[in-house]
């Protein structure tokens, strides 16, 4: 059939990802309903500001493993170099230099790994499960030395209280039109990065290693050049994330980011990015860094267990896992031949 006689629907529909997106969509809203009936509160407007602002940092790791994993790859590194952001950026800022410097530094410092990460990938074929691996201890040996094995103190013992707090207020406590500006910043990062991924040829390129490298190589794809691209925007939402929590707590935790690339492997696939690679739009990773928040919030709010918390995710992780193995085997939405 034409493309200019398929209803808008259709033509929504066949977006790549976009089903996926969609279907994250709808089950946000009836998962935001459901645990609004069961507690009110969950209606306020406080705790939908503080949904999105902690939504926020979900996001930008969903982000961030997103892109790895459109490409058939995995990045274990991402929650370290969380660590590392925060660690290296408020080290520098207890020690009275400008914070400007200081987060030009920790970005450096987390480039610096993406890269190493897309030609480990990329250029000498390491499985990506390794290579992470290796720069996930890297990276969080860097966290933990930077200050000599503890945590900052707070970063207003360096650069004063007044700059200490135009930081924190600029990354975490601070609202432009009501909002926090986290979610301002998320949002900013989120719309560059769509961009990217969906109207320029290096997403293409992207689409195109996760879907069939050798394909892609004999397209004239650089492979290694968009490996590291990929890893490179995984270096940088990591750096903003780590920025962010170092303004939350006003201080660097050499701990901080722990599991942070698993949140964003389940923000990603619940939103129908797939982890074999080549499918997912980051429309979906959006709505599965929003799944997420509001599954945790509302299972806290509504007084469950911690644990419960982690295996109701777990569940809906595996889930969407294998609903797109399924998918992509051919055994669903396929007539059987006689």
């Amino acid at each position: 059939m034409n493309n200019k006689n398929q209803s808008p629907l259709k033509k929504l529909l066949g977006i790549r990802g976009m089903g996926a997106a969609l279907t994250a969509f709808v089950g946000l809203i009836i998962i935001y309903i459901a645990f609004g009936v069961i507690n009110p509160a969950v209606f306020s407007g406080q705790n939908i500001l503080n949904l999105l602002r902690s939504m926020s940092k979900y996001l930008l790791i969903g982000i961030a493993q997103s892109y790895i994993l459109i490409t058939g790859n995995i990045d274990l590194s991402i929650g370290t170099m969380v660590g590392m952001s925060a660690m290296i950026s408020a080290t520098l800022m207890t020690h009275g230099i400008n914070p400007v410097f200081a987060m030009l530094v920790a970005l450096l410092a987390c480039l610096a790994t993406g890269v190493v990460n897309g030609y480990l990938v990329g250029k000498f074929k390491l499985p990506p499960f390794i290579a992470t691996l290796g720069t996930m201890f890297v990276t969080r040996g860097v966290a933990y030395m930077v200050n000599g094995n503890r945590n900052t103190d707070a970063i207003a013992t360096g650069v004063g209280k007044e700059t200490a707090d135009k930081f924190q207020n600029f990354f975490y406590y601070g609202k432009t039109l009501g909002v926090y500006n986290t979610f301002w910043i998320a949002i900013i990062v989120f719309i560059i990065f769509f961009f990217i991924l969906s109207k320029t040829r290096t997403g293409r390129h992207i689409y195109a290693i996760g879907s069939n490298i050798d394909a892609a190589k004999l397209s004239g794809v650089n492979v290694v050049g968009t490996t590291i691209k990929a890893y490179l925007v995984s270096s940088i939402c990591s750096w903003i994330v780590g920025l962010i929590l170092c303004a939350q707590a006003g201080m660097g935790n050499m701990e901080a980011g722990n599991m942070y690339e698993m949140y964003g492997v389940a923000a990603g696939v619940i939103g129908g990015v797939s982890p074999l690679g080549g499918t997912g739009i980051l429309l979906g990773t959006l709505a599965g860094a929003a799944v997420w928040q509001t599954l945790e919030n509302g299972l806290n709010m509504i007084g469950a267990q911690v644990g419960i918390q982690r295996i109701v995710i777990g569940v809906i992780v595996v889930g969407a896992v294998l609903l797109d193995v399924v998918v992509r085997s051919g055994q669903f939405g396929k007539k059987k031949k006689n």
